[in-house]
């Protein structure tokens, strides 16, 4: 299998909202990137592991506006349950137990996204 991914495409993935707490900004933004790794997996989308993820907040006066920003690159569905990400222009496989967990938790997040 050729593990090589070059020229391909970086796209974006964001999500914004609030956080109402301060106490819990570092718990959702670590659940907010999981939540952006899967939702790139399902698209086709692994994470490109050269480029960090963006995280903006800022104080409204109530309120804490967020915005986080992932980078991917496609390989596909299929495809995008193997690997961990792309580092340089190679593909980095997950490990069976880094698969085996991925795998329940896509299907959590696939439930919550229907059922939405």
């Amino acid at each position: 299998m050729n593990n090589l991914i070059s020229h391909k495409k970086i796209k974006d993935f964001s999500l914004d909202g609030q956080i109402y707490d301060e106490s819990h900004i570092m718990r959702l933004k670590t659940e907010y990137s999981i939540i952006m790794d899967h939702y790139m997996r399902l698209k086709g989308y692994v994470p490109h592991l050269d480029l960090d993820n963006s995280f903006s907040i800022s104080y409204n006066g109530h309120s804490f506006d967020f915005k986080i920003t992932t980078y991917g690159i496609y390989i596909g569905k299929a495809k995008a349950q193997c690997f961990k990400g792309v580092i340089g222009n190679k593909l980095l496989p997950m490990t069976s137990t880094t698969q085996n967990k991925f795998q329940k938790s896509s299907a959590s997040v696939e439930s919550q996204l229907e059922q939405s």
